[in-house]
């Protein structure tokens, strides 16, 4: 028997990467490291069911217990890898543990990127793990007055939103671009979205970087701004964005840049090393660049990618990226790639709450899709952007009901 797969990071990726290895019917041995002391845990719910406490810590666990005990995975908690010796193929921890492996698979994820290097004030937050969601719960319970949310991305969009909504708090959204979700969406949806804030009562400030913070003891009490007057907050919540880590495959001389590079098959340029996830970069032939893709469908199809290629059924990842928020009361999904859109159409009633933004390329083909409350819409093009099948944008011309089943 051999070393097995050791994976470095347990959250969507790592822990889906080691399920998917079981299911393609790989006996070697699973490791599976990671930072948090937690059972690894959901995401997406941090920022919206968690923290107003409608669901709880186990409700969001990826897997149970039993899973870890069943599927014969090793799980490590608490622990971080500090050190990769490729020529041994050991990675070292951080209780000084050396463990060895055939195949490494760096499910690193990536963390939030800070305003500034250092220890924040006791009221500035980020938001990535479950101690950080704890944190600003606890800090939300003991505090009164004004929310500032820096940047207008979605998880700051989907904190504004559960903080207004359901700890009935002032909530100031400060952006540093012209527009809301200005890397990850359209104008159209950006517009939309502004529009559901501000009609919420959250206050809008577009072209504003924040410069710094005024504090007192330790605390900060109003956030500085570029131009316009400070604004008085007494929780100040950062999201500007993440950063992928890739010290640990740079310690070891794997190739990165803005992100740990891999293949088609999520291998780095070390055969036996591979990444996935949000730690990754990689090329994309539908829009012609090399893509970091920040979501949990990406983290998942490069999990099972990379678990195929270990079992010995080698399949490229060829994604067809899609994402969902909820906020303000609604679902937006999107599915696609927006880089080659030169046409859009607007479907059905978006502003009472349910319709569809259709984006299309040269050749009048869909590229891209952001749907609100229309689920069953943003299926059907998944599906058929999966299969690999055209949409022409004749058939979105039409008001009434869609029929795009290919």
């Amino acid at each position: 028997m051999g070393k097995g797969t050791l994976v470095i990071g347990a959250s969507h990726a790592g822990v889906q990467c080691a399920s998917a290895l079981r299911d393609a019917g790989y006996a070697e041995r699973i490791i599976l490291v990671g930072e948090d002391d937690a059972l690894p845990y959901h995401r997406p719910p941090l920022s919206k069911t968690f923290i107003c406490a409608k669901v709880s810590e186990e409700d969001i666990e990826l897997k149970s217990h039993a899973f870890y005990t069943d599927e014969q995975v090793e799980l490590r908690r608490g622990l971080r890898a500090d050190f990769i010796c490729r020529e041994a193929r050991t990675v070292t921890l951080s209780n000084g543990e050396t463990l060895e492996y055939d195949n490494l698979v760096l499910a690193t994820g990536s963390r939030p990127r800070l305003w500034r290097k250092g220890e924040m004030p006791g009221n500035v937050h980020v938001l990535r793990t479950l101690a950080d969601a704890r944190q600003i719960v606890r800090t939300l319970k003991a505090t009164d007055g004004t929310v500032a949310i820096v940047g207008g991305g979605y998880v700051g969009l989907e904190l504004a939103a559960t903080v207004r909504t359901q700890f009935g708090r002032d909530v100031v959204i400060i952006e540093a671009s012209g527009r809301l979700l200005s890397r990850s969406a359209s104008p159209l949806l950006s517009d939309w979205v502004a529009r559901q804030h501000v009609l919420a009562g959250s206050r809008l400030l577009l072209n504003t970087p924040m410069v710094g913070f005024e504090t007192s003891d330790g605390v900060v009490d109003a956030v500085v701004l570029d131009g316009q007057p400070d604004v008085k907050a007494s929780v100040v919540i950062l999201g500007l964005g993440i950063v992928p880590n890739e010290e640990l495959a740079l310690q070891a001389g794997i190739r990165c840049a803005d992100g740990i590079m891999v293949d088609e098959f999520c291998r780095t340029d070390d055969p036996c090393v591979y990444a996935i996830g949000d730690c990754t970069r990689f090329s994309v032939a539908q829009v012609d660049r090399m893509v970091r893709l920040e979501c949990v469908q990406n983290a998942h199809d490069q999990a099972r990618t990379v678990a195929a290629t270990i079992a010995g059924n080698p399949t490229p990842y060829r994604p067809v990226p899609w994402f969902w928020s909820d906020q303000m009361g609604s679902k937006l999904q999107t599915v696609g790639f927006l880089d080659n859109a030169v046409s859009s159409i607007t479907h059905g009633d978006i502003e009472n709450g349910k319709g569809s933004f259709f984006h299309f390329d040269s050749e009048k083909n869909l590229c891209a899709a952001e749907t609100v409350n229309n689920p069953a819409i943003h299926m059907q093009i998944r599906r058929a952007m999966a299969a690999g099948k055209k949409l022409e944008q004749q058939r979105f011309e039409h008001e009434g009901k869609l029929d795009l089943k290919v």
